[in-house]
């Protein structure tokens, strides 16, 4: 008996699988009223895209305004347009903790109905840097202006899921990369994906692949609609989740002295390998390994200038001010 293939089929089949749709095991949406949200952006700068890329004549989208994107998800929104995008700022930092760290609103009125979007961070407000998202949704027939799409074949991208329920991203995933400071994540800007897959107007994931969402979408509200931003973790957070932790340092304030001690008494804290220092926005300025005497370590200080620094040992934060 002869198997035949079709090689139509191909662009059909999804190459991964990722989280699926809310409600179902294994999904990562996290709803509006989760305790893990501590804040929300507190500023918003939108710059549109046009309700139809491909027709300028359309004139830009026009729902909404920027302050629809401040404060908790309520399914108020200011939509992008084809490309437009927001760049959010927050009352602190945002900074990487265990999980996700920041998660994004958009308003989907169904599991299937999704409008993207990139999402970027910068820690200086000029240099952005995009998680890295993926699209295994096929790319050779155009998902039509209110088509549907498939959670589980997306990652890294906002707009995964319904309204009220937020795309989680988690920092960790861009440790290591030159010009970023994770743990201080100063401004995030989300980034419609216009969804055409017209080599013209089409917009790439990680691997080159085009990403197919509804298009066109021709309509005032045209584009992706964002609702809100919630931070997960933060400098100020980090320091208040910790503040009870069994990590002391000594002397602190700590002034004319070129060593402190860190006395540790949390088994665990042994195994974590090294300290990380961060001034007072999240830049981190000094790793060095832990060299444990019983049960304190010591780390040279003597060439911080007086400040309040920010001591990291795990998961482990406390507060340090060094003074003259």
């Amino acid at each position: 008996m002869r198997y035949f293939f079709c090689l139509w089929l191909l662009p059909l089949l999804s190459v991964a699988q990722f989280a699926p749709p809310v409600g179902q095991a294994g999904t990562t949406a996290m709803y509006k009223d989760s305790s893990a949200f501590i804040n929300w952006a507190t500023f918003c700068n939108v710059t549109r895209g046009y309700q139809d890329i491909s027709t300028p004549s359309l004139g830009y989208a026009t729902i909404g305004d920027s302050s629809k994107a401040l404060g908790k998800a309520d399914n108020s929104l200011v939509s992008l347009g084809d490309a437009g995008y927001a760049i959010c700022t927050f009352q602190n930092p945002i900074t990487d903790g265990p999980g996700p760290d920041l998660a994004v609103f958009e308003n989907s009125f169904n599991d299937d109905y999704l409008e993207l979007a990139f999402v970027e961070v910068s820690s200086d407000g000029i240099n952005f840097f995009r998680f890295p998202a993926t699209s295994n949704t096929q790319d050779t027939l155009q998902t039509g202006s209110f088509g549907s799409t498939d959670a589980t074949l997306i990652n890294n991208l906002a707009g995964k899921y319904r309204g009220m329920y937020g795309t989680p991203f988690d920092l960790q995933e861009l440790q290591g990369v030159g010009g970023l400071n994770i743990n201080a994540i100063t401004h995030v800007k989300i980034i419609d994906v216009v969804g055409s897959i017209t080599p013209t107007y089409a917009t790439f994931d990680q691997n080159g692949r085009r990403v197919n969402d509804p298009w066109s979408t021709a309509f005032p509200s045209s584009g992706f609609d964002l609702d809100a931003l919630g931070v997960i973790h933060d400098i100020t957070n980090s320091i208040m989740e910790n503040k009870e932790n069994d990590l002391s340092i000594f002397p602190n304030p700590s002034g004319g002295v070129s060593k402190l001690k860190l006395t540790i008494r949390n088994e665990d804290l042994k195994n974590k390998g090294e300290i990380r220092i961060s001034d007072a926005l999240g830049r981190e300025i000094k790793r060095e390994k832990i060299v444990l005497e019983g049960d304190l370590a010591f780390c040279d200080v003597g060439q911080l200038p007086p400040g309040v620094y920010f001591f990291n040992i795990g998961i482990c934060v406390k507060k340090v001010i060094i003074t003259q």
